[in-house]
């Protein structure tokens, strides 16, 4: 028996957007650590005999501590085998992935990882919104809104000054925080969308402009997870000028 570890991308919530590559691993699994962000329906992949542990963290109430998780993969890759590490996106887009395999490696735990579709570009696209679009954005930055000492992450200021399209991944809580150094920076007016749950039945979104995001969230309940996006590829979405001009009316 091979102590081994599988960092498996699950993708952004759609059951149907784990990779071919990822079932395979699963199917193959003795272990299954799984995130909260990870749709549970990826796990009938897993077979009846694989113990299946939710090892998830949700924002302001840990169930797991990241020394706990690496941990419990080490001794579990020892003791039963092949331990697949599922977490939602992809492993290595702010999923710790790359800390859990190092700490696998030094314990003496094969380690191999799967890619998977991150939210970052899956959630636009499924709403019809590139990231990029000739003669409208050059390129995109994905950046934490949080960062591990929970502050609002430095590299927002300088991609408020780029024309780039800025997608903020776990940044729900310094939402005021951002649009407000849109506004400082006197970028406002610049399109942007808030989507929860993407690529889920449940998903919901708002879009408008920097100024309006705060109170369009507030008032359609729009909660975590969700990804925001910024930028004038916001606008190239078929009903953003017609939400737009509906809240225009309801503020004038």
């Amino acid at each position: 028996m091979e102590a081994k570890l599988t960092l498996v991308g699950a993708g952004p919530g759609d059951a149907d957007l784990i990779t071919l590559k990822g079932i395979k691993a699963l199917k193959n699994a003795d272990v299954i650590l799984y995130d909260e962000l990870a749709n549970a329906d990826i796990l009938e992949f897993a077979p009846e005999h694989a113990l299946k542990m939710y090892v998830g963290k949700k924002a302001g109430n840990p169930s797991f501590s990241q020394e706990e998780i690496n941990g419990l993969i080490v001794r579990l890759a020892r003791k039963r085998g092949h331990v697949v590490r599922l977490k939602g996106g992809d492993s290595f887009v702010f999923g710790r992935g790359h800390e859990e395999m190092e700490y696998a490696r030094d314990h003496g735990v094969a380690c191999e990882v799967i890619p998977g579709v991150s939210s970052c570009i899956a959630v636009p696209a499924s709403l019809d919104i590139p990231v990029t679009r000739r003669g409208v954005s050059e390129s995109f930055w994905v950046i934490t809104g949080t960062t591990q000492n929970g502050e609002l992450s430095d590299d927002i200021s300088l991609a408020v000054q780029s024309k780039a399209t800025v997608i903020v991944l776990m940044g729900m809580s310094k939402l005021p925080e951002i649009c407000a150094l849109y506004k400082h920076f006197g970028r406002g007016h610049l399109p942007m969308a808030v989507i929860q749950n993407g690529t889920r039945p449940d998903e919901k979104s708002v879009m408008g402009q920097v100024w309006e995001i705060p109170r369009l969230v507030k008032e359609n309940n729009i909660g975590t997870p969700a990804i925001m996006i910024l930028g004038e590829v916001v606008a190239l979405h078929p009903s953003y000028a017609l939400e737009y001009l509906q809240s225009m009316s309801l503020v004038s």
